[in-house]
């Protein structure tokens, strides 16, 4: 069994779930104050993200990403999100009709892989701040995303909301270059070195 250890301080933002949060500002500002503080705490990228029940807007679990705290290239926030969830509610399928639906709110749009694991969750809806570009600006290679992705989720019955707090969402991916933090891309023949400052 994978055994994914997470940071103390997100302990404390255990303490959350079970909160509402009615609007969806206030949904995606969490978000984005975790994203900030990973990159305060020093604990990983600048990214975050929240599973919420679609209609009581229920907080049922929380990532950030992890990839440098833990060695693990599937440690993005969104993963991490859906994967404690479902292992909050005991299901991989958190589209089962004898549940709620549910939201995945996320500092930024999801990478290649992300966007898989969004496809496979179950959620309901997606909600996004910064954009792909807005990550690849700093040097975050966001892998080859189709260009109609949120039609493709869409049309899986995955309804797409777009650049929601976008500003704050960059401030933070600007905090997190200033600070000189690790951009880890995977390496490819030919191509730059995985990490790098």
């Amino acid at each position: 069994m994978l055994n994914i250890n997470l940071p103390p301080w997100l302990d404390s933002v255990a303490g959350a779930e079970q909160q509402c949060f009615a609007d969806p500002v206030a949904r995606m500002a969490f978000v984005i104050d975790l994203a900030h503080r990973n990159v305060r705490e020093g604990t990983g990228g600048p990214f975050a993200a929240a599973v919420f029940e679609l209609i009581s807007h229920r907080l049922v679990a929380v990532g950030v990403n992890l990839v440098a705290y833990t060695g693990l290239g599937v440690s993005h926030a969104e993963v991490l999100a859906l994967s404690l969830a479902q292992q909050s509610l005991g299901t991989f399928d958190l589209g089962a009709p004898r549940l709620p639906g549910y939201e995945l709110v996320c500092s930024c749009e999801p990478c290649l892989m992300c966007l898989g694991a969004v496809m496979w969750s179950g959620v309901r809806r997606l909600s996004c701040a910064a954009r792909d570009e807005d990550a690849h600006a700093i040097g975050f290679d966001e892998g080859p995303k189709p260009q109609d992705w949120t039609l493709a989720l869409q049309q899986r019955g995955i309804d797409v909301v777009r650049d929601l707090l976008r500003e704050q969402s960059c401030a933070v991916l600007a905090l997190y270059q200033q600070r000189g933090g690790m951009i880890y891309n995977p390496t490819h023949a030919g191509s730059s070195p995985g990490m790098r400052r």
